[in-house]
């Protein structure tokens, strides 16, 4: 993982959340990239609020169809069999919990897991987009992030400054430092990313957290 950059780091560590037959919704920023790391063997379905299911990985720079793009504007590749609807039946997958994993990004994530992902106060925004659909309707939330703002301000905070997209918890955060899992109003560290300590996650981090016994790459 050395030559790769930090969100392709966390993007591949994401991809290692996935299942084969999982549906999975990638939101706007890091999560896109995710599908650059999802193995061959593994059979997931990408599916994008603006009317597509089957997504492929990122295309070339001579491959890229300016009328193939994702919910970001950004282009994308197609897997054999893909198909396109309409966005209100889009939705209508999600709201109908036909989405196992939602992979998201997120402005701040607060101690019990909640995102704020949508609108910084003082900045004109185009809207909330499917986030708050997906909080209610996919099965499963990975928050992919910074550890920090590029401030170096937390983003893994007590309390969102920033309004929530919903109420409904993450339960999975994966930064570039290490791994949180969220459960029952509390977030729990699991794993630390290659490279990163646990002092670095502690000064960087305003929220309340536990660390969970025998925790990969955590050290005594």
């Amino acid at each position: 993982m050395a030559d790769l950059s930090v969100s392709d780091k966390i993007a591949k560590r994401a991809a290692q959340e996935l299942r084969s037959g999982d549906v999975v919704n990638l939101g706007i920023g890091i999560p896109t990239r995710v599908t650059d790391f999802v193995p061959e063997d593994l059979n997931i379905h990408v599916h994008t609020e603006n009317g597509m299911l089957e997504v492929g990985p990122s295309p070339a720079a001579d491959e890229v169809d300016p009328n193939l793009v994702n919910a970001g504007k950004l282009p994308v590749t197609e897997k054999i069999g893909a198909s396109y609807f309409h966005s209100a039946d889009s939705f209508a997958m999600i709201r109908g919990g036909h989405v196992d994993v939602a992979i998201l990004g997120a402005l701040q994530v607060d101690q019990e897991g909640r995102i704020a992902n949508w609108a910084i106060p003082g900045q004109t925004i185009l809207g909330v987009g499917g986030a708050m659909d997906l909080l209610v309707g996919a099965r499963k939330i990975i928050v992919t992030t910074t550890h920090t703002t590029k401030k170096g301000e937390p983003k893994i905070v007590d309390k969102c400054t920033f309004p929530l997209t919903g109420d409904r918890p993450a339960d999975l955060i994966i930064t570039d430092l290490c791994v949180f899992k969220c459960e029952n109003g509390r977030l729990t560290l699991i794993e630390l990313m290659p490279g990163a300590t646990l002092e670095q996650v502690k000064e960087r981090t305003t929220a309340r957290f536990e660390i969970a016994v025998g925790a990969k790459e955590l050290k005594p």
